[in-house]
């Protein structure tokens, strides 16, 4: 029983560690896409670069009334295979938005 516990708080930990990383890869790409000609690309190549989690869908999303603002999503889906703990918890999706003012270059 305490060994099942132990497991299960090291895949909490696991995905906390995701959620942390697509938060950071979010900041990047917003950051990135914000000052680019190309926000698409740049998101893309921004999330992918700040973290090693793949597959990543990165999300790109300007601000429809004014075009000033421009959003990025970024998800993640984490596997949960810790022994004994993974197979009872599905899959878990991490996402992240993060909205900058967008400034063309």
């Amino acid at each position: 029983l305490l060994c099942l516990l132990l497991l299960g708080m090291v895949q909490v930990a696991l995905i906390g560690r995701a959620q942390l990383a697509v938060q950071l890869a979010a900041h990047e790409a917003v950051r990135a896409a914000a000052v680019s000609a190309d926000p698409v690309a740049a998101a893309n190549a921004a999330a992918h670069h700040a973290i090693s989690l793949r597959p990543l869908d990165v999300q790109v999303a300007t601000d429809d009334f004014d075009g000033t603002t421009v959003t990025v999503t970024v998800s993640y889906i984490d596997h949960t295979d810790v022994a004994l703990v993974g197979a009872l918890i599905q899959e878990v999706t991490v996402q992240a938005s993060a909205t900058m003012a967008f400034e063309p270059p």
